[in-house]
């Protein structure tokens, strides 16, 4: 695969490793099983069990398990064509799709806040004396 074909893959498998760890570690769908998941890393018995339960609370470390995932199922690797272009594609597929996930994180905030602002206005409408010419 050529260089130029190479980064395009780079940034386009990105977009799935990027949905599936925000979307587990993010949204309501999977809401039950995360709160779990933090109960169990925070009491957990033992460090091993703690850092497991942790992985699916955290879009950074579960977003490497997915991109290992990803890799196996597409055989892409970076630069090199043996098992060095593996882990070369691997930790350039999680900063990408952490990358993703900020930009993602960043806008979702700022539609949050943005609503927040039309309640308030709306609110102050609603309680605002009416004038009557």
């Amino acid at each position: 695969m050529s260089i130029p074909q190479q980064i395009t893959w780079l940034f386009l498998l990105s977009i799935p490793i990027a949905c599936v760890a925000w979307t587990v570690t993010h949204e309501e769908v999977f809401r039950e099983p995360r709160e779990y998941c933090i109960k169990r890393s925070l009491n957990g018995k033992s460090i091993l069990v703690r850092k497991f339960f942790y992985l699916f609370t955290c879009e950074y470390c579960f977003s490497h398990y997915i991109t290992i995932i990803f890799i196996c199922l597409t055989d892409f690797h970076l630069l090199m064509e043996n098992w060095k272009g593996y882990i070369i594609a691997g930790f350039a597929l999680v900063w990408i799709a952490n990358t993703y996930m900020s930009l993602f994180g960043l806008i979702r905030q700022d539609i949050s806040r943005e609503k927040a602002e039309i309640r308030e206005i709306i609110t102050n409408l609603k309680d605002a004396p009416k004038n009557k010419p």
